[in-house]
């Protein structure tokens, strides 16, 4: 049986997607998460590597899209359910690598100008201080997501930093400027498919996986994309996590970096995303990318 369900092919809306979707193991879906990945075979993924929006970060004009929820605790609970979902498509020992960063309170501030660098920056309307939040504040949003899947039933296995090397400037002047995000190692049960062994071969002086620190460039280099991520930073979690042909599902697939370390490294791969321009970038680069011959070993 395809990864793909007929139910999902009934509603592609071009016959192009939909012949490249029946016979394609590195496939990139456009839709929305929540709808979206119950249409995908259940118990077929092996690893989830992803990035979600974030509350309150960008909006980029879509209607009803994730992180332009009114209140944190919507935010929340629109993640939780996207990622129960996954726990139902997901293989009993399967892993979710989870990277996220953080973010400030609004200040109340009901709007945000958006600049020449940064063009999905604008938002003409922000989200409300939480409540027990003050101006100014530092939400740990990376935490309290984290937490939540934690109580949701997820095992909680590791935190990882990703050291930006290139970190976009910040026109504060009153805390240091970010630098990191968090990568939260996720199981769906006690015993999972898991190899550091792997990643301790991956490690360099620079860029060593088989630690906490992770120190990586932000990628440049993918134009039409807000925040890309660098292939470099997937590579070890699809290595770590899945053996040659196994499933890889990113449901807020961007501009497609999980896609492209999948087939270069012979992972399956399936990406959902809701804004068409993502998922035409996606598709490029995913056709851009040559898969290894022979093909690279796991272990």
């Amino acid at each position: 049986m395809g990864v793909i369900s007929k139910q999902l092919r009934k509603n592609i809306k071009t016959l192009s997607l939909q012949s490249r979707l029946a016979g394609s193991d590195h496939a990139v879906l456009v839709g929305d998460a929540r709808s979206a990945i119950s249409a995908i075979e259940s118990g077929t993924v092996q690893s989830v590597i992803t990035s979600p929006p974030y509350w309150g970060l960008r909006s980029y004009g879509a209607p009803n899209e994730i992180g332009a929820e009114p209140t944190l605790d919507e935010y929340l609970d629109t993640l939780s359910g996207v990622f129960q979902a996954i726990r139902e498509v997901m293989a009993d020992d399967g892993t979710m690598w989870l990277i996220i960063g953080d973010g400030y309170t609004s200040g109340n501030r009901t709007y945000r100008d958006t600049d020449k660098r940064h063009t999905h920056r604008g938002m003409t309307s922000r989200p409300r201080t939480p409540e027990g939040l003050k101006r100014k504040d530092l939400i740990g949003l990376a935490w309290r997501v984290a937490f939540r899947l934690q109580a949701d039933g997820w095992y909680l296995r590791s935190e990882s930093i990703w050291h930006k090397l290139n970190p976009i400037p910040e026109s504060v002047k009153d805390r240091p400027h970010q630098s990191h995000e968090h990568i939260f190692l996720l199981s769906k049960s006690e015993k999972y498919s898991f190899d550091w062994d792997v990643l301790r071969a991956n490690d360099t002086d620079r860029f060593r996986p088989s630690r906490s620190v992770w120190s990586s460039a932000v990628n440049t280099g993918v134009k039409g994309h807000a925040a890309p991520f660098p292939v470099e930073l997937i590579r070890p979690c699809v290595l770590a996590s899945t053996k040659e042909g196994a499933l890889v599902l990113d449901p807020f697939a961007g501009s497609g970096s999980v896609g492209v370390a999948c087939k270069e490294l012979n992972r399956r791969f399936v990406g959902i995303e809701l804004i068409e321009e993502n998922v035409t970038l996606a598709q490029t680069r995913l056709a851009q990318t040559v898969m290894p011959r022979p093909s690279v070993q796991s272990s």
